[in-house]
C-alpha cells in the first residue's frame, strides 16, 4: 500500500500527539494543510487499512499525582482467562489489561493489568478489590510496582523532514 505524501503530512503532524484543544482535529487539519473532516476521513481510512493501529491517548500518571504504579500478574487457568480479563478490563480504575502467553519455568503468568494509585496502600486495596471482582482469589499473582518511568510517546509513522511540513 503506498502512502500519498498527503498521508505522510497527516502522520507527521499526528505522531506526536493530537493537540489538547476542543477540535483537536482541526489544529492538525491547520499544519498538515487539509481541511477538518478531510483529515478526520484520512485518519478512518488509514486506520482501516491498518496503518494506524493505535489511536488513543497517552496518560502522564505521575504529572496527575499517580505516584503507585503497578503491573498486576496473574496465573490464571486456560478455561478462565478470557472471562477474568474481560470483568478486569470493565473495572474503572485498570487502565490496561491483557492476556501473554506463560514463559515457563520462569514466568507462569499470563493475565496482566496495570492498576495507579496515589500510592501503594491505595494499589494494593484496588488489586484486592479486582482480584474479588474476577473471581481470580487464592491464584498465583505478582504485583510489580514500577521503579522507573519511561518516556511515554505515540507511535512514529513519518520522517520530520520540512517538505513533509508544506501544504500541497
Amino acid at each position: 500500500m503506498g502512502l500519498s505524501i498527503t498521508d505522510l503530512r497527516l502522520l507527521a503532524a499526528i505522531q506526536d500527539g493530537l493537540p489538547l484543544d476542543p477540535r483537536p482535529y482541526a489544529r492538525v487539519a491547520e499544519q498538515a494543510g487539509l481541511s477538518e473532516d478531510e483529515v478526520i476521513a484520512r485518519l478512518g481510512r488509514l486506520a482501516g487499512e491498518g496503518v494506524i493501529r493505535r489511536f488513543g491517548v497517552i496518560v502522564r500518571h505521575h504529572e496527575l499525582g499517580y505516584r503507585a504504579n503497578a503491573m498486576v500478574v496473574w496465573d490464571v487457568p486456560e478455561a478462565k482467562v478470557r472471562e477474568a480479563g474481560r470483568k478486569l478490563a470493565r473495572l474503572p480504575f485498570v487502565t490496561l489489561c491483557y492476556r501473554r502467553p506463560r514463559r515457563r519455568p520462569c514466568w507462569p503468568y499470563n493475565l496482566f493489568c496495570m492498576i495507579h494509585g496515589r500510592d501503594r496502600e491505595k494499589v494494593e486495596a484496588l488489586v484486592e478489590q479486582a482480584s474479588a471482582a474476577a473471581g481470580l482469589g487464592g491464584l498465583s499473582r505478582e504485583i510489580l510496582f514500577s521503579r522507573k518511568r519511561f518516556k511515554q510517546r505515540g507511535a512514529r509513522y513519518a520522517p520530520r523532514a520540512p517538505e513533509l511540513r508544506k501544504a500541497g
